[in-house]
């Protein structure tokens, strides 16, 4: 068995390779630029949710508390008029991308090391580079990648979005698993 202690270095360089491959995809590949368009009616529609003063928050329309209270006629009558849609508004401001981008880090730091959790206790030491890589980048495609689908599924997100974002959560899952079989200790 490999203690957790052991795992610093790899949990460390994944998380920063990861976070370096994602600005890769993001800022140079820009494969992403497409997964929002603009509404065409866009200035009215800022006017009438600025107008109701909403938080920040995630909201859906149409409303239904209960879900009984899609069967009721009014409500039925809004679904087949439209919109159907999720919208998550942000706190009002010009995006402050250091606090996401430490976020993002944080993030992929804590992936690192929940993955490094689990395989200390499945890998033993001195194990050989493609069955450590093999084992972690499943486990890491799984954590960047599964929990992108259910938004297709219930929230109406693109399909054409979601599998950029699975196929992004492959290659952050190789990337991890890849550096773990590298620096696996011996």
């Amino acid at each position: 068995m490999v203690s957790l202690g052991e795992l610093w270095l790899p949990i460390l360089v994944s998380a920063v390779l990861v976070f370096i491959v994602s600005a890769i995809i993001h800022m140079v590949l820009k494969y992403h630029n497409k997964d929002y368009t603009r509404l065409p009616n866009e200035d009215a529609v800022r006017a009438a949710i600025r107008a109701g003063n909403p938080a920040p928050a995630q909201y859906v329309i149409p409303y239904c508390a209960e879900m009984k209270d899609m069967e009721k006629p009014e409500n039925k009558q809004k679904y087949v008029e439209g919109p159907v849609a999720v919208v998550n508004l942000m706190q009002p401001g010009i995006p402050r991308m250091g606090k996401y981008l430490t976020q993002w880090f944080v993030y992929v730091l804590l992936v690192s090391f929940f993955i490094a959790y689990v395989v200390a206790h499945a890998i033993p030491r001195g194990t050989e580079y493609l069955s450590v890589f093999r084992i972690v980048g499943a486990i890491g495609f799984l954590a960047y990648a599964a929990g992108q689908i259910h938004s297709s599924i219930w929230m109406g997100k693109p399909w054409r979005v979601t599998w950029k974002d699975v196929f992004d959560g492959l290659v952050y899952g190789l990337v991890t698993g890849g550096t773990f079989g590298w620096l696996w200790p011996r």
